[in-house]
């Protein structure tokens, strides 16, 4: 459906491997819900709220452990992804846990899904990383019911301007225009997507979302260099936001 799909999926599927037996069972048992990188917890940022009852899509849900908190606390969750390699580790994930729901292998551009049919669609570094929002986001206003939440978790275009390709690091200098931002082409690891403030705001009220909220995560001050994601160090995530929340509601 996407010239971009095939190198996403491809990619990911390599990812995997990393991802797969004790880390992913790991992370499907934490029951704390924190968010991103750095682990702010959602007690402290209450993104969410009381999830239970609610019906919740996942939109690039990777090995689902987002969705198995949401699950956890009284969700009716479904996993979006279209890599089988993710999903077939998730359901793995399932067979250890006990905690299930549907999972569904599509991307978020175009979910086999009914029209509104959701409270909350959620992308935590999924779609909103590695699908069209220009697409993504049209189809998450799609899926939910009027009054419906969405919610995305992603790096913030502060990060991209900072990245520095010769180091393979985010710097304390911007590294590039601020009006170049959009799509990413990053090799073997696939191809990204990102915006503007502006330009996220003008897709999200294009869909018929009014933004609620964006939240800047700091890093906590007893934070670590995450072990994977090490481009971004803990030190530059306290002094300035490496990822943001965004909490829009459809109209």
């Amino acid at each position: 459906m996407s010239d971009y799909l095939a190198r996403n999926v491809a990619s990911w599927t390599r990812r995997n491997a990393e991802y797969t037996g004790p880390n992913v069972e790991r992370a499907w048992a934490r029951e704390e819900i924190t968010w991103g990188m750095f682990h702010v917890p959602e007690a402290e940022l209450r993104i969410l709220g009381d999830v239970a009852g609610l019906d919740v899509v996942e939109l690039g849900c990777g090995t689902a452990y987002f969705s198995a908190y949401l699950a956890r606390l009284g969700a009716r969750v479904v996993g979006v992804d279209p890599t089988p390699a993710q999903l077939e580790s998730a359901r793995h994930a399932m067979a250890v846990t006990g905690i299930e729901f549907p999972l569904v292998e599509a991307p978020a551009e175009s979910v086999p899904l009914d029209d509104e049919s959701f409270d909350l669609a959620l992308s935590e570094h999924g779609a909103v990383t590695w699908a069209d929002p220009q697409r993504w986001i049209p189809e998450a206003a799609r899926l939910l019911r009027p009054g419906g939440r969405l919610v995305f978790l992603h790096t913030t275009p502060l990060e991209h301007l900072c990245y520095a390709d010769d180091e393979e690091q985010v710097v304390t200098a911007l590294q590039r225009s601020y009006f170049t931002l959009g799509r990413e082409d990053w090799g073997e690891d696939g191809v990204g997507f990102q915006l503007t403030h502006g330009g996220w705001i003008d897709v999200l009220r294009s869909a018929g979302f009014d933004v609620e909220r964006l939240v800047e995560l700091q890093a906590p001050e007893d934070a670590t260099t995450h072990r994977y994601y090490s481009d971004v160090s803990a030190q530059w995530a306290r002094q300035w936001p490496a990822e943001e929340i965004w909490v829009a509601r459809k109209r």
